[in-house]
């Protein structure tokens, strides 16, 4: 076997790579196979947002489709195959310590690193209502390119009244017999085209001044509970599809990194530290979007090395 280019370096890990999603997994694969020594942080809730999610039907090789939390643990098993190492801590700090390392404090411990792979993804906004999060997987949905084959000929619900909501919306008349927007005040801030789209569309109506009070059903969703402008009423629906927006996980990275106003990474600012997923794609947000982003993150990290080793 090769010998690790810092193999009799007491500085700790080659890489170091924060976020146990389809991103950080995915590029662990790749340092731990280029003979890189590879932790991942992957975080006390590890597994981005697939481990919430049920059945997953479009990522590549999985023709029967595959439960989300089953494919992130053969990524986690594939990734510890080729000597990763995972532990399920949360980073809370990092700083460039010299020119040579991070370090990198979390809940119970401190490592130190030569390289970083920032890939701590980004979070669904939900609604905080007090059904929403048993049912989700279950009718309950912030993915309508990832979910919505499973609502075809059904009755389907989208809440938001960005662009956001109304692509939702658009991508789920491809399945849906009928898909309502439930927005909160009487007018979109979604831009006038994608309104146009969305208003002129047969199969989409809007509810307005309206707010979801709760999700209905139990083993799947049945229906919603609503409140438009003080008076409360229930209607059926199959699914709720939840379009108010994204939270990157990005603060912790301060003046290493470049955000937008979202607090979408644009770009690394810090030699050594590089991006990955979800964390800096607002677009497609999608597993093997995330993973492709991993390994180019991981190809990144093991050029920027050897051109370290050999300076």
């Amino acid at each position: 076997m090769t010998k690790n280019i810092f193999e009799s370096d007491q500085i700790g890990f080659d890489v170091a790579i924060i976020g146990g999603g389809p991103a950080g997994l995915t590029a662990a694969i790749y340092t731990s196979r280029a003979n890189l020594k590879t932790l991942v942080l992957a975080g006390e809730k590890w597994g981005g947002q697939l481990i919430l999610t049920t059945t997953v039907e479009n990522f590549p090789g999985f023709p029967e489709g595959i439960q989300g939390p089953e494919l992130m643990e053969k990524m986690k098993a594939q990734a510890e195959k080729f000597g990763s190492q995972i532990v399920f801590e949360t980073v809370t700090s990092i700083r460039r310590s010299d020119a040579n390392r991070f370090t990198l404090s979390a809940n119970r411990s401190q490592y130190n690193a030569r390289s970083v792979i920032v890939a701590t993804g980004a979070d669904t906004v939900w609604l905080g209502l007090p059904n929403e999060q048993r049912l989700i997987g279950h009718g309950v949905s912030s993915c309508a390119p990832c979910d919505a084959f499973f609502f075809r000929d059904k009755k389907v619900a989208v809440v938001g009244g960005g662009d956001a909501a109304m692509e939702e919306a658009l991508v789920l008349t491809k399945f849906a017999s009928e898909v309502t927007i439930i927005h909160r005040r009487d007018t979109f801030r979604a831009s006038k085209i994608m309104q146009e789209r969305v208003l002129s569309h047969p199969k989409i109506k809007v509810l307005w001044n309206t707010e979801v009070i709760d999700v209905l059903g139990e083993g799947n969703v049945t229906g919603l509970s609503l409140q438009t402008e003080g008076n409360n009423s229930t209607l059926p629906f199959d699914g709720l599809f939840v379009a108010v927006g994204h939270k990157p996980n990005s603060q912790i990275f301060g003046d290493l990194v470049e955000t937008d106003e979202k607090g979408y990474i644009i770009k690394s600012k810090t030699p050594g530290l590089f991006i990955a997923g979800d964390v800096q794609d607002h677009t497609y947000r999608q597993a093997v979007t995330a993973a492709a982003f991993g390994t180019m993150a991981a190809m990144q990290v093991e050029k920027w090395l050897e051109n370290q080793s050999a300076s």
